[in-house]
């Protein structure tokens, strides 16, 4: 008698069904933790991107808050200044990271005494759902359909 070494084919394809049933599980839940990964990111960078904004009114109190986020910034190395303020990563500061998109708004000011942030998905329900938005308050808003907060929108408790 003859002895069978290997898988038989109906074995393989059993085993690359259970293999896909596993995927198809784990996938939707891997992108759903990515979103929220990305949504906490954003809340904390518009929380760093704030007190940078605080910092730089206190240090540069006959400008206020800086004109762009830019400014909060600096290629390295970096050497402060009003226009290079070194209180922020180069690329946070550019206005993208984990994919949202930071915008700033300043009031036109000198000296500058209000600003909003916002942080919009660069994907809405891909890179992320909500969009974020805070101001000089420090309050941060939220709006789960990710197209338009303000700071009248839901704050985030």
């Amino acid at each position: 008698m003859r002895t069978q070494k290997g898988f038989s084919l109906i074995e393989l394809l059993l085993v690359v069904a259970v293999i896909l049933i596993i995927s198809a599980i784990a996938v939707p839940n891997f992108l759903r933790s990515r979103l929220r990964a990305n949504e906490a990111s954003a809340v904390a960078s518009l929380r760093v991107i704030n007190t940078a904004a605080v910092t730089y009114s206190i240090t540069y109190p006959d400008l206020g808050f800086p004109a762009q986020l830019s400014t909060l910034g600096g290629a390295n190395p970096c050497s402060s200044s009003s226009a290079q303020a070194c209180l922020l990563d180069d690329i946070l500061a550019q206005g993208a990271k984990g994919g949202y998109n930071f915008a700033w708004t300043g009031d036109g000011a000198v000296p500058s005494v209000s600003f909003t942030i916002t942080g919009t998905p660069q994907t809405i329900g891909g890179s992320g759902q909500n969009m974020y938005c805070t101001d000089q308050t420090g309050i941060i808003h939220y709006d789960p359909t990710g197209s338009g907060c303000s700071v009248a929108s839901l704050a985030l408790q």
